[in-house]
């Protein structure tokens, strides 16, 4: 993969080519950045580059990249127990190799939920735990295969339990001879200290809209027109202006229901609510989560549309057509509290608690604030 593959960006990719022609490289890179910025493209763009030499191993290198399959390229991230196994297995990410390079081969731009779908874990979260550990120092202590670089990209550190980052520090901050660590982190306050330290820590910024629409004309066969609205929604997230593009996509259903709770909401229909809740009581966690995610998004889109500046406002014309009638229940005296409402939902799920309670108790909620309009 080469830099120009990556969605803009030009700023880091021009940065870390420059550390890497300056020899100042350090053992340890951490890029952060929003969701759908490209961090992960980036990386595959960078140790493609430091894993392709000059001469006559480049061409062999080069299909080895194609496939992601060179023998001094490590991947690690997080996975689920996989199915049929005992509780005493230690989960490593060779577990589900076949499903991370279909992954790959589909492109650098995916998410956790994506990854969650390939590896069919239902409502699993994924981690990386202690027996990732021990296969990375038995994996990066052996020599390169090659004679150059050894690659180890870790894709969502934070998602590391602490017993296998505390068995990676010390490689982490003493590798190997010609080892590079890029990890790629979504969530940078939950890494443990003890790594974060131990790295150099690269800000990605949202990819710039023209460069989104650039992408959606040239890949996509987009008008310009449409290319520019649908870069203006995704607000410097490609993967979210894939989604915008797909007909089916889940933020449809996830409007909908946003929709039919705010009208249920307004009606006190508890009967319906109930049912409601139940409804999405039986998604999986990781899809509860993105749903609450979303409705936090409309709670500010409309907040904003309120003010009648159409810069202010990043909505798709779905949204905005429900938004005409309904933004003017969202107002100074509830914005704040159901914006904490759909938080601590978020923060529940993630923790574990009973969905049906969760939500019905959400939508109770729900109803008392839109009062306040």
């Amino acid at each position: 993969m080469r830099f120009d593959e990556v969605i803009g960006q030009e700023e880091t990719c021009h940065r870390l080519t420059e550390m890497a022609l300056e020899q100042r490289l350090p053992h340890a890179l951490l890029l952060c950045g929003p969701r759908g910025c490209g961090k992960m493209a980036v990386a595959l763009a960078f140790a493609s580059y430091l894993l392709t030499p000059d001469g006559p191993q480049r061409a062999n290198a080069e299909a080895m990249l194609a496939k992601w399959q060179h023998p001094d390229l490590h991947f690690s991230y997080p996975v689920i127990r996989p199915a049929g196994t005992s509780a005493d297995h230690k989960m490593v990410s060779d577990d589900f190799a076949r499903e991370w390079h279909d992954l790959l081969a589909k492109g650098p731009y995916f998410s956790m939920d994506q990854w969650l779908d390939m590896m069919r874990a239902a409502n699993q979260q994924a981690q990386i735990g202690v027996g990732e550990s021990d296969d990375l120092i038995r994996k990066l202590s052996l020599k390169s295969s090659q004679g150059g670089y050894k690659v180890c990209i870790v894709w969502l550190p934070e998602r590391m339990n602490a017993e296998c980052a505390n068995k990676l520090l010390k490689i982490i901050e003493e590798p190997p001879q010609q080892t590079i660590f890029i990890m790629v982190c979504e969530e940078p306050e939950l890494l443990l200290e003890t790594i974060r330290s131990r790295t150099q820590r690269i800000d990605m910024k949202k990819t710039a809209d023209d460069a989104i629409a650039k992408a959606l004309t040239m890949r996509r066969g987009i008008g310009d027109d449409d290319a520019q609205r649908i870069a203006r929604v995704a607000n410097g997230n490609w993967l979210k202006a894939v989604e915008t593009l797909e007909a089916d996509n889940e933020n449809s259903l996830f409007l909908d229901m946003f929709i039919q709770l705010m009208r249920l909401a307004y009606q006190r229909n508890i009967k319906e609510l109930k049912k409601w809740s139940e409804t999405v009581a039986a998604y999986g966690r990781e899809k509860q989560k993105r749903m609450l995610e979303y409705f936090l998004h409309l709670i500010r889109e409309n907040f904003m549309y309120n003010f009648r500046n159409p810069e202010l406002v990043y909505m798709t014309q779905g949204e905005e057509n429900f938004a005409r009638n309904f933004a003017r229940f969202i107002n100074e005296a509830n914005v704040i509290e159901l914006a904490e409402l759909f938080s601590i939902a978020i923060r529940d799920i993630g923790q574990n608690a009973n969905p049906k309670i969760v939500f019905f108790d959400m939508v109770l909620r729900v109803i008392v604030l839109l009062i306040q309009k």
